[in-house]
């Protein structure tokens, strides 16, 4: 079956990451949750992902370090990001697009189809 794409979402709030997960797959995405940058590195470089919804607070470490990181790889740094963070509001876009973040949605506002039409937006 052809899926619409596949998307890491790395998120370190379990119930949070499976909300994410039930509500990519059930739009056709082949979607995968780590809880950290370092499995998701060690994911990205074992089979890159289409899209990358990513947490910016991360126990033992930022999503920005690992956008960082993303962006020393050639073969990793066109990955469109989708941040999804509390901290949003004070995230300008024009900041972090240069480290592939096409989209942010802001968890204490968005809506769970927001997360579907999100990725679908970068893809």
């Amino acid at each position: 079956m052809k899926t619409n794409g596949s998307v890491l979402i790395i998120e370190d709030d379990l119930w949070l990451a499976e909300q994410f997960q039930r509500t990519l797959n059930g739009a056709g995405f082949e979607a995968v949750h780590v809880p950290n940058g370092h499995i998701a590195m060690e994911m990205i470089d074992q089979s890159p992902p289409n899209a990358i919804l990513l947490d910016v607070l991360l126990t033992g470490g930022t999503g920005i370090a690992l956008l960082h990181e993303l962006q020393s790889y050639t073969d990793v740094a066109d990955i469109p990001v989708v941040l999804c963070t509390n901290l949003a509001g004070q995230i300008p876009l024009s900041d972090v697009k240069s480290y592939g973040v096409r989209r942010i949605l802001d968890k204490t506002t968005m809506q769970p189809d927001d997360v579907t039409a999100a990725i679908r937006s970068v893809l």
